[in-house]
Formats: C-alpha cells, sequence, structure tokens
C-alpha cells in the first residue's frame, strides 16, 4: 500500500532539501568572514619595529640597557 505524498522518501527530501540549503548558507557566511578579515589583516603595519621599541623605552617597559640591545639586534 501506497502512502500520499511519496511515503517514506517524500518526507525525507522534505527535510534534507532545507537543512541542506541551511548549511550551504551558513557554510557561505563563514567563507565571506573570513575572506574579509583576511584582506583588513593584511595590510602593512603603521610602525616600525623601532618606533615599536621607543614607544616600550619611553613607557618604561625596558631599561636603558635593553634598549640598547634590543635596538642593536634590530639594526644588524
Amino acid at each position: 500500500m501506497m502512502m500520499p505524498n511519496g511515503g517514506f522518501f517524500g518526507m525525507f527530501w522534505m527535510w534534507i532539501i532545507p537543512i541542506t540549503l541551511i548549511i550551504l548558507a551558513m557554510i557561505a557566511i563563514v567563507v565571506l568572514v573570513r575572506i574579509s578579515s583576511q584582506r583588513s589583516s593584511s595590510s602593512p603595519p603603521s610602525e616600525s619595529p623601532i618606533d615599536i621599541l621607543k614607544k616600550r623605552y619611553a613607557r618604561g617597559e625596558i631599561t636603558r640597557e635593553a634598549f640598547e640591545q634590543m635596538k642593536k639586534d634590530l639594526e644588524s
């Protein structure tokens, strides 16, 4: 005896197609977010390493000796 609307297989497709579309939409959103974040993070740094080192010394994060040593390391 046949069930109306395709029986079990009709119900199967009735659930699988919308779930598949939702999953594909979620994957597309994730891919687009990753692409946009890669574009924004690939910009060149605005400060040179020497500038960062000078700011750290000015804020008192490193000593003069550490500053001089790091400066030598960066220049060589």
